[in-house]
């Protein structure tokens, strides 16, 4: 399923083989796109600031800064530290990253994940 609409807007759909980690927890491709529908269900606005970005290869880094406005106007901001390989066709195949909530609710704290 390569479905655009599935997928953040700025981003090509996730390799066909995606995996990605988040604090620990495994998702597949499938899951991965559950989260993202989740998402457009909750946010209501979002920007990403890259700190670090090194590329090297089929593999890539970065640090950065989630900043979402939830549609019940609650803020969440968390650092991000992403590693990551791509596909041969440039698509990511594998992510994996760890979060630091900086601002926002306890309960928001599993959100890079939530389905």
């Amino acid at each position: 399923m390569d479905d655009d609409r599935t997928c953040p807007s700025a981003a090509p759909p996730p390799a066909p083989d995606y995996r990605q980690r988040t604090d620990g927890e495994w998702a597949d491709r499938t899951e991965f796109l559950a989260h993202i529908a989740h998402l457009r269900t909750i946010v209501a606005t979002g920007t990403v600031e890259v700190h670090d970005e090194l590329t090297d290869g089929d593999h890539y880094a970065d640090r950065h800064t989630m900043t979402i406005t939830k549609n019940d106007n609650t803020t969440v901001r968390m650092e991000v530290y992403l590693f990551a390989e791509y596909a041969p066709d440039g698509r990511f195949r594998r992510i994996e990253e760890t979060t630091l909530m900086l601002e926002g609710n306890h309960a928001d704290r599993n959100l890079g994940s939530a389905r």
